[in-house]
This record gives C-alpha cells, structure tokens and sequence, in this order.
C-alpha cells in the first residue's frame, strides 16, 4: 500500500523520469506493453527530441532524484551479472557527493548525542565539513588534548528518506518479479531487500567503529596498512569520532611523485592488503575505491603505508567460501575447468542437479580468450564477474559477499594499474595465496583444527558407548519402527553403519593418545636410543598422538 508520502514522492519522479524521456524505457518494458500506446498520447512525445543514450539518461536521471537514489544506483552497478555492461559502466559514474546540511543541524545533532554543548566535547570544531555524502557529513576536529580527529555526523531524517524511496523500489520490484519472465529471472525483491540492509546498516555509525576496530586489531602487526583510531568514549549510533589521517589521495599522481613515493610498490601493498584480507582474515573492506585510499609517505624508520578510512561497508567469507574461492582461482590458473565446475557444485553455488560437462563447457568457452592475453593483463575482478554472469544461465545462487569481493577487486586493480599499468596482479597475490594454501594443507593445521576441536571431541567421547547400547536396545525390544520406505530405510542403514564405524575409530583413536600419554610417561632412560623431536618429545609420542587425532578426525566428520 502507497503511503500519501510515497505518492508525493512517486510524481516527483515521474517528473523526472519525463525530463530525462524514460517514459519511453518504462512503457516499453515487458511489464508495461499493454499500454504503451499511451506513450503516444503524452503531449511531450509529439515532437521527436534527441536524446543522449538511455544509459547516460539514467544516470542523470539517479543524480536528479537524490542522494538514495545515486547510493542504490553506485551498490546496483556491483550487479555488474544482472545488468548489460553499458549501463553498470554508467552506474559507476556516480559520485556519492551531495550538498551539506546545515552546520547548525550538524551541531544539534552532536549535542544531543552527547548531551552538552560541542565546545565542551571539542577544543576546535571546523563548521565547513570536510565531506558531505548521502548518508552523512565530516567535519574536522580536535580533542581537548590536541589530537587531531573527524567526526562523522548522520544526516537528519535520511531514515526515513531511505524507507519511503526503497518502499517504492521495492513495489516496482515486486510488480517486476510477478509479471516479467525477465524479472522473474533477476529476483529484484532479494536485490532490492539486499541493498536496502546494506543502506540501513551504513545508519549505524557504531557498527562502522567495530568493523575499524576489527581490522585495527588484524594489522596491528603489519607496517604496510594503517587503520584510523577510534575514540570510544565518543562512539554514538548517529555519531562517530575517529582519528583523523593526514596523507595523499592514492590516485594524486603527481603529490605521489612528489613525495617520493614508488607507485608500483604503492600499487602492489594495496593488491597484497586486499589479498591478506580475504585470505588471511576472511574480513575486507569492500569499498576500496580512490576516496578511501590514502598514502602515508615513508619514514626514516617506517616504509609506505596504505591507509583506510570509511568502513560502513565490510565484507566476510565463511571458512567454506574462502576455500572453494582460493581453490577456484588455483583451477583456474592451470586451466582445470572440469574442477572449476566441480567446485561450484560441491560449495553449493549452483544446483547439485547440474550437468559438470555442460557447466565445463561454459566455463571454458568464457576463460579460454582471457587467457590468451598476457598474464599481467588478466583481471581478477573481470575474471569473476564472467564466472558468475555465465553461471546465471546455471541458476547460480550469487551470494552478496562474493559480489562485494567482486566489486572491491575491480575498484583494486583499477586503482593499482592506474598507478602501474604493468602491474601483473597474479604475480602479486601469488605469494599470498601460496601462504594460505600451505597453512590450509600443512601440518601447522592439523595441529590447529586438533586443538579446537578435540575439547568438543572429549566431551562427546563418552556419550559413544551409550548411544550404540541404546539403538542395540531398542532394535532388541522392537522399538526402533522400519518403514517400508527405501529411502528411510537406506537412512537407517547409513546411520547404523556410520555409528559403528565411529565408535570403532574412536575406540583406536582413544587407545592410541591413552598410549601416548603412557608412552610419554617413561623415563629417559628407559627410552634407550629412542628418536626425540620438538620439545624432546619421543617420536613414538608424536606418531601415536597424531594417530589418535587423525582417527578422531576422520570418525567425526563421517556423514
């Protein structure tokens, strides 16, 4: 149901929609060819009027309806596998910069966060803002104690702006997904659904300061990238204080030069930050673009630095995603495609059901021209965003962080091949991905999986015996019912035998780290010339340990 506001606001954009000539793309639409005669009936329509192309008209059109409209425009040209590439191409043009709101607005809004007057939270409040964007404004600032900060200050009533503009959006979605074949192919109401979370999310400053903090804490080692402080006792849902970073905009070229700054090594920390991100962390900041990319020039004593601001859109890989992605990239350079499409089906990204030698043959009728261009050519981000438009006519399920990673890839290379047109991104990430595999396939993981997991194993330890007393009981007094359906009677089957198998392997492993533990037990001198590794640990120690987790291992992740 249309709300009185939402129909003010649905005219107003209708007007634009007629000052741009998008009635004609609107009533030309599938869902609107029953009365496109109309359009021939609009007094506007009666002399021809040269129009630039409707992609352009529809970026101009975004800018015309405000700040909401241009934010969902820039977030729909991530959907670079729904959209023709013309219009995503246009899309990206947008430049998420609207008018300031009053200072005085701004100053209201800090006050009653903190409830006392801004000259007793700040010693020095600059009333021009720094930034003014659609979801807020920055103003610069100091703290009683001379440090210099931003504060971050949410524009008045955007939240209701954002639900009366995504409730239309999403009225035309739904009109779209329930009469156009099209539409229904698209699911715009998910689309719509996913990018109205991410603009309400963006409201909620005090989620920005925990994602800061987060990667704060995952580089507090590194010298290549530096994260702004967050002021705490300052941190405020519509309000938040944080450091303030003094450096050059990645893609000032010439400030670059002038200060002696390498741009292929600049180039290369960003493309190794983003990996180790992905890779490491699982936890990347998705939106890497030039605006919240800055450049800390060496030191005496510290070297380049990359550093970010603007965390209110965070992406995160499970650990099942990271694997099937960082295995998919390793298929894809050795031109395995049959293990590509495999892998798509394991991870669940398209239906179990799909044919592997059709979906193989997509896929390499796709890749096979990119990597005919040299490899310092190849793009990552366009590597993915073909893998996902071809795996749509596979009913791919596209998740929204892998679109996220998708898109903050492109910003990346776009930016690193800005500063270093040479610069081979594969070579980059290489050592990376190389590190990850290694810890993923290494002894050093083994270990790690063993020690989170064994408390849990130990702890389900002695429910074993009980549990197979109990099926042998009831399979004794008639009590466990078999249907005459195969399908639950081979589900049976299966449970019966995995529960064997289980209690048989955990019974070994069990006798084997029970053997460790007396085998560890014994004196040095009853060792004899027993082999000793780390920490002076027997050899026959380590096997039997080993032993006993694998068999652990290998009894419980049994399905």
């Amino acid at each position: 149901m249309i709300t009185v506001g939402q129909f003010i606001r649905l005219v107003g954009i209708q007007k634009v929609l007629i000052r741009h000539g998008l009635d004609e793309i609107v009533l030309t639409t599938h869902l609107f060819r029953p009365i496109r005669f109309l359009m021939y009936l609009m007094p506007w329509n009666w002399r021809r009027r040269d129009y630039a192309p409707k992609e352009e008209r529809i970026l101009h059109a975004l800018e015309d309806l405000g700040p909401i409209f241009v934010k969902f425009g820039q977030l729909l040209s991530t959907r670079r596998d729904l959209l023709p590439e013309e219009l995503a191409d246009q899309l990206a043009k947008l430049q998420d910069s609207v008018p300031p709101f009053p200072v005085a607005e701004a100053k209201r809004i800090i006050e009653e966060a903190y409830d006392r007057p801004v000259e007793e939270v700040f010693l020095e409040f600059d009333e021009k803002p720094l930034a003014s964007a659609s979801i807020a404004q920055v103003h610069a600032a100091k703290l009683a104690d001379g440090s210099e900060v931003v504060v971050k200050v949410v524009r008045p009533d955007i939240e209701t702006t954002i639900r009366r503009d995504m409730g239309l959006v999403m009225i035309i979605a739904e009109l779209a997904e329930k009469f156009s074949e099209h539409g229904k192919k698209m699911r715009p109401i998910g689309v719509v659904e996913e990018y109205r979370k991410v603009l309400l999310d963006e409201l909620d400053l005090m989620r920005e300061a925990a994602n800061a903090s987060q990667l704060k804490r995952n580089f507090e080692d590194s010298n290549r990238l530096y994260v702004p402080q967050i002021e705490w006792d300052l941190a405020r849902k519509n309000v938040l204080v944080i450091e303030r970073i003094h450096g050059i905009r990645i893609d000032e070229t010439d400030a670059l030069e002038e200060a002696g700054v390498s741009r292929k090594e600049i180039a290369e920390v960003g493309i190794d930050v983003f990996f180790t991100q992905v890779f490491r962390d699982r936890f990347f900041h998705a939106d890497m673009h030039p605006g919240n990319l800055f450049v800390i020039p060496a030191t005496d004593s510290e070297p380049v630095k990359l550093a970010l601001i603007d965390f209110g859109i965070m992406g995160s890989l499970s650990e099942e995603d990271q694997h099937y992605l960082a295995n998919n990239f390793m298929a894809f350079l050795s031109r395995d495609y049959k293990r590509v499409a495999e892998l798509h089906i394991e991870s669940g990204w398209v239906p179990a059901g799909t044919r592997v030698d059709d979906f193989e043959f997509a896929i390499r009728s796709v890749c096979e021209p990119i990597f005919e261009k040299p490899m310092r050519e190849i793009s990552f981000g366009h590597l993915l965003l073909r893998l996902f438009q071809t795996a749509q006519r596979f009913e791919m399920k596209v998740l929204p962080q892998l679109l996220l990673l998708q898109k903050t890839l492109v910003n990346i290379e776009g930016v690193g091949r800005q500063l270093y047109p040479d610069l081979d991104i594969w070579e980059t990430a290489r050592p990376t991905m190389k590190r990850w595999m290694s810890e993923q396939t290494g002894i050093r993981h083994l270990f790690q999986a063993t020690k989170e997991n064994l408390p849990s194993w130990i702890e389900k330890l002695p429910e074993i015996p009980g549990a197979a007393i109990d099926v042998l009981e009831k399979m004794r007094r008639g009590d466990l019912q078999v249907r005459s359906d195969q399908e639950a009677y081979e589900s049976l089957k299966r449970e019966i035998r995995l529960s064997s198998e289980r209690n048989m392997l955990s019974v070994v492993a069990a006798a084997l780290i029970i053997a460790a533990a007396l085998q560890f037990g014994v004196t040095d001198g009853a060792l004899g010339k027993e082999m000793f590794l780390f920490w002076k640990i027997p050899l026959s120690v380590w096997i039997l340990s080993i032993g006993g987790a694998v068999l652990f291992i290998k009894a419980w992740s049994k399905r």
